[in-house]
């Protein structure tokens, strides 16, 4: 071998180490890169209080179980909404230790600004199939509405009866007109003012309670009397209204001089933690009737009479 074929064959060994290198320095890169899709694509969500985050059809989930559940059986479970970047919050701690305390589950999924969507709605099944199938939770669900949480809650409710122990709501929204408005909810049902509008009936959760009356599911409802966000009368009180004229019964707190506020009393409500926890489980709770909540529940109150929580 001559002088060239000894550099050549030096020049080839030496490509073929860089080579080498670059290509063990590339599958590095790769797999950290992998680990840092891997850490985005885990869901992570701050809870008042410590439970199990997961996903659900690409969508952030989350499951509070109670430290002692009972042998053999379903664990009764509070479906919350809504649930977003900022809720639940610590707002609703005392409310969660509550039921926690008495053995039900919290979990909730978060749809974005679904406003009660279609498409929301089929995440919710999805939850829910989630739970019950896979986790364990009850066949029937004790819903509870936050503000806008009441579009999601109750309109996947009168297309579930069946699967609903009961619904509680802490000044919810119940009909769309109301809020967000035709304006800013149609985007979310991927249709214009005019579309939406015109299938309102089948959208708005006011318009569709029958089937919630047929099944007999028990409402309790508080709401302020000074709410200019969500107005108690074209929300609690006009479901109220159309829910007790298809036969079912519904307790409605009113809160004189509250609006829609951060007021503790919205969500240290004992009237409302009695009634979800009397009407959880399998639907074998005590059941409401002629306008009087049995078992834990306090007597209902009606619209226009003062009541509190502490």
């Amino acid at each position: 071998m001559d002088w060239r074929q000894a550099i050549c064959c030096s020049g080839f060994r030496n490509l073929l180490a860089v080579s080498l290198c670059v290509l063990t320095v590339s599958l590095r890169v790769c797999a950290d890169d992998s680990g840092k899709e891997a850490a985005v694509g885990t869901p992570t969500k701050e809870l008042p209080i410590a439970g199990e985050v997961f996903s659900v059809e690409g969508h952030t989930a989350f499951l509070i179980l109670p430290t002692h559940k009972s042998t053999g059986n379903a664990t009764p479970w509070v479906w919350y909404a809504p649930t977003i970047t900022n809720y639940p919050c610590d707002d609703e701690k005392w409310m969660f230790e509550k039921f926690l305390a008495a053995g039900l589950a919290i979990a909730g999924i978060d749809v974005g600004e679904s406003y009660g969507s279609p498409q929301g709605r089929v995440l919710y099944s999805a939850l829910y199939r989630e739970l019950v199938t896979k986790r364990g939770l009850s066949k029937k669900a004790c819903l509870l509405a936050r503000s806008r949480g009441g579009l999601m809650v109750y309109n996947w409710a009168v297309e579930n009866p069946a699967s609903v122990a009961c619904i509680a709501g802490i000044y919810p929204v119940c009909d769309i007109t109301s809020y967000p408005g035709i304006k800013s909810a149609c985007g979310a049902y991927g249709m214009s003012e005019e579309e939406l509008t015109a299938q309102l009936s089948r959208h708005n959760p006011v318009d569709r309670v029958k089937p919630l009356a047929k099944a007999r599911v028990p409402i309790f409802h508080i709401h302020g009397d000074s709410d200019t966000l969500v107005p108690l009368e074209q929300n609690s009180g006009k479901l109220a209204e159309r829910y007790r004229r298809f036969g079912g019964v519904m307790t409605l707190m009113v809160i004189k001089g509250r609006g829609h506020d951060h007021w503790p009393g919205w969500v240290q409500c004992q009237e409302l933690v009695d009634f979800v926890i009397a009407h959880a489980g399998e639907g074998k709770g005590s059941r409401q009737s002629n306008g009087t909540a049995s078992g834990k529940a306090r007597p209902a109150r009606e619209t226009g009479k003062d009541s509190s929580c502490p």
